[in-house]
């Protein structure tokens, strides 16, 4: 894995249709963009070159980033699976609320936040830390279709899942590329009102409850989620209609989230999404009929814990992040009663080691960061300098409870490799994360909003506006 000058180079697309004077239409999105010669289309990563659709962003990445399933918006697969999170440059979209904006708007992007990984380099990182789910997530994975397509197929064929966090504005045609490689649908509805698609995201609804609604009739795991966005769609009437769609259009059993938004990119004038609102959204769901409503970005409450339908038992415990299975058996029925669960649960991926003391002797250095405000996760890079395979240490601090006993967690990377992974805050009473580096390893600590979001700023650079917005800031007329 090495940077790149992210659109230096071109790679054949598919779903082209070839017209008249070289002209070129891109059947990916439903914008179906009609492109002139040395010209790009609307998510600025396809472009016509030569009379041909081609895609700048083939390989292109933000870094390759461990985390938990639960980032996802998906609590009914595996709960608590290590994910590999993968997510490139560009998007069919532009949400004035976008908290990838510096990576899903490309004239934003800048060389230093890209890496380039192969799809069989994707495979072997999560083998080789035995992590059984790519993520294709982030900025929205539509416009990486090759790159997904070619390594989630490579991915398939080595044993692992593969799951597709996406706000979905893609054709039915792209669509019936994914099925067979694609297991998890996280689809992210942004509104159920169509005048609210284009003034605010700068797409239009119905393909995106279209298209939710093939990959449900294809039996693929699905999944959905709205964002509340403060004093715009936090209200009960937003989450009627999600009830609506869902209940009549998919099923009453399909997972539904309402997730908490913060304020970035053009919406910052604002203020997170007060937590009572969210939770009158839920109960209005539930009221419809929905049986699984979870709230997204936040702690401190039931409302992201899974219960048993028929008889109320506590199944899945969760805190941000973490999920505990504490009422399920081994084929995913409830203890309680004994009624299937409609959870999926995968073979236990391969642990990391953990270890009681850090090894007597070893030069190691370590970096300390508290949990402060909304600013409950971590993602942690670790890289390893030297060309001999090396050991870092990772472990919660401040917890008498649950996590006191975890111990230090091993990390091992290969020669050279550059790895980042997500920690973040499991109980109350967790009070931060410790990293343990050797001397021929670098670390820096990148602190994240909610669900994790790209690029990140190191954590000494803080926060902005009282653990509302992140770093960094949009500026209207920003350049690289």
């Amino acid at each position: 894995m090495t940077q790149t000058n992210w659109n230096s180079e071109a790679h054949p697309a598919r779903l082209e249709e070839r017209l008249d004077d070289d002209v070129v239409r891109c059947h990916l999105s439903p914008r179906n963009c009609r492109i002139r010669p040395g010209q790009h289309g609307f998510c600025r990563v396809r472009a016509n070159r030569d009379g041909r659709l081609v895609t700048l962003n083939y390989g292109r990445s933000v870094h390759a980033t461990e985390e938990t399933i639960e980032t996802e918006a998906v609590f009914h697969y595996a709960p608590g699976a290590r994910i590999l999170s993968m997510g490139n440059v560009g998007c069919m979209l532009n949400c004035d609320y976008c908290h990838n904006w510096k990576t899903s708007q490309a004239r934003y992007v800048e060389d230093k936040d890209v890496h380039r990984y192969t799809p069989q380099e994707v495979v072997d990182i999560a083998l080789r830390h035995g992590i059984g789910v790519i993520s294709w997530t982030y900025n929205d994975p539509v416009v990486w279709h090759e790159f997904v397509v070619e390594t989630a197929a490579l991915a398939k064929a080595a044993g692992l899942v593969n799951l597709y966090k996406s706000a979905f504005f893609i054709t039915g045609e792209a669509i019936e590329e994914l099925l067979p490689v694609i297991d998890i649908f996280s689809v992210s509805i942004k509104s159920l009102d169509p005048k609210y698609y284009r003034r605010i995201t700068k797409g239009w609804l119905e393909p995106v409850l279209e298209g939710t609604e093939q990959v449900f009739r294809a039996g693929k795991h699905v999944e959905v989620s709205t964002l509340m966005v403060t004093d715009l769609s936090d209200d009960e009437k937003t989450a009627r209609d999600m009830a609506a769609f869902v209940g009549e259009r998919l099923s009453p059993d399909v997972p539904t989230h309402f997730v908490r938004f913060h304020p970035d990119y053009r919406m910052t004038n604002t203020v997170r999404t007060p937590v009572d609102r969210l939770e009158r959204a839920r109960a209005a769901a539930l009221g419809m009929g929905l049986r699984h409503v979870y709230l997204g970005n936040v702690y401190d409450t039931a409302s992201t814990d899974t219960r048993c339908a028929p008889c109320g038992q506590l199944q899945v415990t969760r805190y941000g992040l973490n999920a505990d299975l504490v009422g399920l058996d081994a084929g995913a029925r409830c203890t309680g009663c004994g009624s299937p669960s409609g959870l999926t649960l995968l073979p236990d991926a391969r642990p990391r080691e953990r270890v009681r003391e850090l090894p007597a002797g070893e030069d190691l250095r370590i970096a300390e960061f508290a949990w402060h405000g909304d600013v409950r996760a971590l993602h942690v890079q670790l890289r390893n300098a030297s060309a001999a395979p090396a050991r870092v240490y990772t472990r919660r601090y401040g917890d008498q409870g649950d996590h006191a006993q975890d111990g230090w967690e091993a990390v091992d990377l290969a020669p050279h490799e550059s790895f980042r992974r997500i920690a973040a805050k499991s109980t109350p009473g967790e009070r931060g994360v410790r990293v343990a580096v050797p001397p021929q390893c670098d670390s820096t600590l990148h602190q994240v909003f909610d669900r994790a979001h790209f690029p990140t700023v190191e954590a000494a650079d803080g926060t902005l506006n009282g653990d509302v917005s992140p770093l960094p800031l949009f500026r209207p007329g920003t350049r690289p």
